[in-house]
């Protein structure tokens, strides 16, 4: 094994479990991260219940994360609508508690944690100071932002109609509460969908994934998107309207769902969303992160630096089935006819806890 523990970059889901699990087995890495304090990311927000076992072997209890309990599964498109329970229970978190809970939590294992900037230059990682980064491996934890100096994600990989990102988070009216407490909200529309769920502190996390030609439409502008979505019969029409006049929108671009990293580099472990991106229908990205950071850890202790391509290949075989039935699944209910067809579907005993299986990255 290398004598010099690996380097996190990104104190994310991903980072942050990683550097959970090196602990575990008596490494302590550096963990760099740019930000001062967890922001909110736009992903994310829901956890899967094979999530929260994936917490829960980490440390984190669900009790201790706080958030919204969540049990049942609302599909609507158009007018139609189809509800049901949830395999086991599921959350409403933000991502600002999510990653605060894992980063302290690596904290108090005796991670060191330093705030700077990571770039790749001149054959190395090096801090804001311009020095070198010593360690043989590295685990890039850098969620959807590519690291400067690295070969980026190709743009192609997102298509030619790429999938853009829409979040807004506000307090839900009275009646609009109760029917989400306990229920996370998938709604279809020609284009895109539409994801609510509860979040710990009882406002209402609403994301939208949509393609970019559904928001030209609307002129670039996502407050005429929400006012065109509002005028829709149906339940997705009904919640729209039920937001704020000028609600702040975050937005996230070029998403590029399905990727998956097909090539590696030497001591170079990448986790989470830069391992592979699978589309926000499917609710997998944190599980994702926390599966990937397992997986490295795992093949960083049997090889060291070494074990780097073989993470990355494992890696790739475990997502390539699932990012191709999840992007099956999205066109089709992002299509104008197979969004109804879907929501059919889903109603079908058993057939929406068969799909969450085969979706699941173990």
């Amino acid at each position: 094994m290398n004598e010099a523990p690996p380097i996190i970059v990104g104190a994310g889901p991903a980072g942050s479990a990683a550097a959970i699990l090196l602990l575990a087995n008596g490494i302590a890495p550096i963990v760099y991260e740019r930000q001062a304090t967890p922001g909110d990311a736009l992903c994310g927000g829901f956890l899967s219940w094979r999530t929260l076992e994936r917490l829960q072997a980490l440390g984190l209890a669900p009790g201790e994360a706080g958030g919204h309990p969540v049990r049942r599964l609302r599909i609507t498109a158009g007018t139609q609508e189809w509800s049901g329970s949830l395999p086991a229970a599921a959350m409403g978190l933000s991502r600002r508690r999510l990653d605060s809970l894992l980063l302290d939590r690596a904290r108090a294992l005796g991670a060191e944690i330093r705030h700077a900037t990571v770039r790749h230059e001149e054959g190395a990682f090096r801090a804001d100071d311009g020095r070198a980064l010593r360690a043989d491996s590295i685990f890039l934890a850098t969620g959807k932002h590519d690291l400067r100096g690295l070969p980026r994600r190709p743009r192609a990989a997102a298509g030619q109609n790429p999938f853009l990102g829409l979040r807004t988070r506000f307090a839900p009216p009275a009646a609009m509460a109760a029917e989400l407490t306990g229920t996370i909200e998938m709604h279809l529309f020609p284009g895109g969908y539409a994801g609510i769920v509860l979040q710990e502190d009882g406002s209402a996390n609403l994301c939208l994934a949509l393609r970019k030609r559904r928001l030209a439409e609307a002129g670039g502008d996502p407050l005429r998107l929400f006012d065109q979505l509002a005028g829709r019969a149906g339940p997705l029409g009904l919640r729209m309207a039920a937001l704020p006049g000028q609600p702040r929108v975050d937005a996230i671009g070029q998403v590029p769902y399905g990727w998956y990293a097909g090539r590696g580099a030497p001591g170079l472990f990448r986790l989470g969303d830069q391992a592979g991106v699978i589309p926000s229908l499917a609710g997998e990205g944190i599980g994702i992160a926390l599966a990937s950071a397992e997986l490295a850890v795992q093949h960083w202790l049997a090889h060291g630096a070494g074990g780097a391509e073989r993470f990355r290949k494992a890696m790739a075989a475990r997502l390539r089935p699932r990012l191709a039935l999840a992007q099956a699944i999205t066109a089709a209910g992002v299509s104008a006819r197979g969004g109804p067809w879907l929501a059919r579907l889903a109603a079908l005993p058993g057939l929406s806890r068969c799909i969450a299986g085969w979706l699941r990255i173990d």
